[in-house]
């Protein structure tokens, strides 16, 4: 099991975001949880679209703790194909 992050690099205020998924929501929140993301933020909670909007900042401790960068497009792919 894992957690994945993209590269999509969209401005929002003064950050660059990006995207968080992972095979299992649990996963996901658990890795939230790690690098200081509250539950709360979740987007398309309960869909194959499940996943958090993270800063690069939080990018850069995910992948410390074990995150896996992918494209946009291998995001999408893995995402989607999970739900199979």
């Amino acid at each position: 099991m894992t957690v994945y992050v993209d590269d999509m690099r969209a401005p929002y205020g003064r950050m660059i975001m990006c995207h968080c998924a992972a095979d299992t929501k649990q996963e996901l929140l658990d890795m939230m949880t790690k690098i200081g993301i509250q539950h709360k933020w979740i987007q398309k909670e309960g869909t194959w679209r499940e996943h958090f909007d993270i800063s690069l900042g939080k990018k850069t401790l995910a992948i410390k703790a074990g995150a896996v960068e992918v494209t946009k497009r291998e995001l999408v792919t893995l995402m989607r194909d999970k739900n199979k």
